[in-house]
């Protein structure tokens, strides 16, 4: 078992032309027994966002705090705390900050796709 604030897991930061402002941790993958999922926490900093992209996998994401949006099938889709959100596989889409504060998410995704 294991219990922990996300905050003190080490963030990976990522900043270059496709995304700006991301910090990303994994909070269960494989390296605490984890055999199905992966948990990942994703903080975007104001002005920032992920890149646009698809990958083989779905995942699921719980908005935990801040204003975003979620890009895909060509429009915006306003995303606040307590959304859920569901991402098909192979489908294109892309995350943003849409406030002033720091924009938080927990997604979810199969062990088989990278932890980050």
């Amino acid at each position: 078992m294991k219990i922990m604030e996300y905050r003190k897991i080490a963030p990976m930061h990522f900043d270059n032309d496709q995304m700006k402002g991301v910090a990303g941790r994994v909070a269960i993958g494989a390296g605490d027994g984890a055999k199905n999922f992966t948990m990942r926490v994703f903080e975007i900093a104001p002005g920032g966002h992920t890149p646009k992209h698809a990958h083989d996998w779905e995942h699921e994401i719980f908005i935990h705090a801040g204003k975003g949006e979620c890009y895909h099938n060509g429009q915006w889709h306003p995303l606040r705390p307590g959304d859920v959100m569901f991402m098909p596989a192979l489908e294109e889409h892309q995350m943003r900050n849409a406030g002033n504060e720091v924009f938080v998410f927990v997604c979810l995704v199969p062990s088989e796709a990278p932890e980050l």
